[in-house]
């Protein structure tokens, strides 16, 4: 058993052929998919992905999405969460990439804008007890600064691509970091040595459909069937097996997530 911890599953690139992606990867073994939202226009199509089974959703405000992000959605947030029951919230955080503000019409303020909807998130997940889904770019120290002033139960490092006491300062705040697509380019030395080093406890597995898709399928859509074989590249740099992968790593998403409690 596999669980894709980060998955957009509800986006347009699956419109065509949806059911079968679902279908594909139960075939492949991956018998959990969490899906987040990214903000208030597909909170209802996330919880539609909900009838595929395994499937779980998590609830949030995407910092790339700040534009069209409005205060009175973190009530509808709200609600969504008392209603849905999500595993999570998110996927919020913060991306000081796409939001350089030496981009021609990009300005500090999209950054304060960020910065804002991730505190107000960090506190509807605090209020409901529920871990979150971050998004990092270029922004670890800052969101490690608002998880030591903001307390939440863990949750999980998205596509995390740190430095290893980034990693453990993660580690000690309940965390476990997500793996999965750029970790199979053999070019990504940095990140392998990561995902070979870190403690196996700290990983969960991802594809981050239908985006970072594995070296095998370079600039094509990513799927949840592409996991089991993700899981073995990761059992490849660490030298153990596939199977060991698989169970330690779902234990570790169903530990961070409870997910058997929210079945």
């Amino acid at each position: 058993m596999l669980i894709d911890t980060h998955c957009h599953l509800d986006a347009a690139e699956y419109d065509a052929d949806r059911d079968a992606v679902a279908a594909r990867a139960q075939a492949a073994g991956v018998e959990g998919i969490i899906v987040p939202a990214v903000a208030a226009f597909n909170f209802q199509s996330a919880v539609d992905c909900r009838r595929y089974g395994g499937v779980e959703i998590a609830l949030g405000m995407h910092p790339m999405y700040v534009h069209v992000h409005r205060e009175e959605h973190l009530a509808l947030l709200d609600e969504a969460i008392r209603k849905e029951r999500p595993v999570a919230v998110g996927e919020i955080g913060l991306d000081r990439f796409q939001s350089r503000i030496d981009r021609p019409g990009v300005h500090e303020e999209d950054l304060e804008r960020q910065e804002f909807f991730f505190i107000e998130q960090l506190k509807l997940a605090s209020k409901y007890e529920l871990p979150v889904l971050l998004h990092i770019r270029r922004a670890n120290d800052q969101i490690l600064k608002q998880l030591r002033r903001i307390k939440v139960p863990g949750g999980i490092a998205h596509a995390f691509n740190g430095s290893v006491q980034q990693a453990q300062e993660y580690l000690k705040l309940g965390f476990k970091l997500g793996f999965g697509g750029a970790m199979t380019y053999t070019r990504a030395t940095r990140l392998r040595g990561l995902a070979a080093e870190l403690p196996l406890g700290s990983i969960v597995l991802e594809t981050d459909g239908p985006d970072i898709p594995p070296e095998w399928i370079a600039r094509q859509r990513n799927e949840p069937a592409e996991l089991p074989r993700i899981a073995q590249v990761l059992a490849e740099l660490r030298g153990i097996g596939a199977e060991e992968v698989a169970a330690r790593t779902t234990e570790n998403a169903e530990a961070v997530l409870k997910l058997r409690a929210s079945v």
